[in-house]
């Protein structure tokens, strides 16, 4: 929808864009930065530009501020950390217009214990077992900088349930599904389908925990994305 918008505002333009990562589909994002290379001349009026772009951009997106790089700077290979929120409640089902932003475990959960949990996954740990179709060449020693789960203060509306919850996670990245993974493993420890020791094993580099449960997509979102460099 960028690439599309931008055809749109930069008429006869040549440019190309590049994300700063990717997410999986339900997944929304709070904070996502894409780099916008152009040929010829850079841009003489970033606000026009920005109030231009946002003027033709689709309702669900909206760019928040734009800012010049130099060529040096990279928006792939430059470090960074990110921080995805995970955003759940349990029990009663929910209002259907929290679909699109809660996962609803119908299920009762000990979120004490998951708390406790969560805490386990920070670190440097070998996560081969929280991702979908490992390649080879995929480097499983993750670190994770912190995992806490948190009342939610993150999202609020009126037809949200009276409690909810949120798992903030802060890495410098991600495998597929690694996220979601986690989470689906702490909501099988909250029902009391696996163990502490069952988290700590399954982060071992001889493990042999089978972990199959994918948390939706829908409950995921990219908090906040910060860069090294001083280039952004």
């Amino acid at each position: 929808m960028l690439t599309k918008t931008l055809k749109f505002v930069l008429i006869d333009r040549k440019f190309k864009i590049l994300g700063a990562g990717r997410t999986d589909a339900k997944v929304s994002a709070l904070a996502m930065v894409a780099e916008l290379f152009i040929e010829d001349e850079p841009l003489d009026d970033l606000d026009g530009f920005l109030q231009l772009f946002n003027k033709n951009l689709p309702p669900d997106i909206r760019a928040l501020t734009v800012s010049e790089t130099s060529s040096s700077f990279n928006i792939i290979q430059d470090a960074k950390i990110k921080e995805y929120v995970y955003l759940f409640s349990y029990g009663e089902k929910n209002h259907p217009f929290c679909a699109p932003f809660l996962a609803n475990i119908l299920d009762t959960l000990n979120v004490e214990k998951m708390t406790i949990g969560a805490k386990l996954f920070e670190g440097e740990h070998d996560f081969k077992t929280y991702t979908a179709r490992l390649q080879e060449s995929t480097k499983t020693k993750r670190t994770i900088l912190s995992c806490q789960l948190k009342k939610n203060k993150l999202l609020k509306a009126n037809f949200f349930p009276e409690k909810s919850y949120a798992l903030h996670v802060k890495g410098k990245g991600f495998m597929r599904y690694q996220i979601r993974m986690i989470m689906g493993a702490l909501i099988q420890l909250g029902k009391g389908d696996l163990t502490l020791v069952d988290i700590e094993d399954s982060l071992k580099p001889e493990s042999t925990v089978q972990l199959t449960y994918v948390a939706p997509g829908s409950g995921l979102l990219l908090n906040q994305l910060d860069f090294d460099s001083q280039e952004i």
